[in-house]
């Protein structure tokens, strides 16, 4: 146990924030019109592992977090042809911006779940994760994705 986790939740949390940590310094980059290898292939290792890891947790039937996973693991293989195998040439450019950046914020998606679900305060704010404190929070990353990824899609022009 790791604070209060098994070693393979903790794993995966740590894989998550990793994720989280590292797709911001690659969106960040991605707003100067800079490929960021290293942090790039950080971010999106890890934030495939994480997907990978979220099918760790046993369960009888298929949840919302699945189909997030699931999701995101198709958008993560698109990011990385179009980086790896087609070199962000052409239309591929802006096809990694959208699938990194909607891959990011399907991790800070579950991130927000998961502190309405655990931390005590947000609970206390929406504890079925139907009151308005959740729908602000969720509605307020994806138009903060949605900004932060046409900007991203337009200014991203690596040499």
């Amino acid at each position: 146990m790791i604070l209060g986790m098994s070693t393979f939740t903790f794993m995966h949390v740590a894989l998550s924030l990793v994720g989280i940590v590292s797709g911001v310094v690659v969106v960040a980059g991605m707003l100067k019109s800079n490929l960021l290898a290293g942090w790039t292939l950080l971010f999106l290792a890890t934030t495939v592992a994480t997907s990978v890891t979220g099918f760790g947790f046993h369960r009888e039937q298929l949840l919302p977090s699945h189909i997030v996973g699931i999701i995101s693991l198709i958008l993560l293989a698109v990011a990385i042809l179009a980086l790896y195998v087609f070199a962000l040439r052409g239309a591929w450019r802006r096809i990694y911006v959208v699938t990194a950046v909607a891959s990011l914020f399907l991790n800070v998606f579950v991130l927000i779940v998961q502190g309405f679900l655990k931390v005590p305060a947000l609970h206390a704010l929406a504890p079925t994760q139907n009151e308005p404190p959740f729908a602000i929070a969720q509605g307020f990353a994806l138009i903060a994705f949605i900004a932060i990824g046409i900007s991203a899609a337009r200014k991203f022009h690596p040499r």
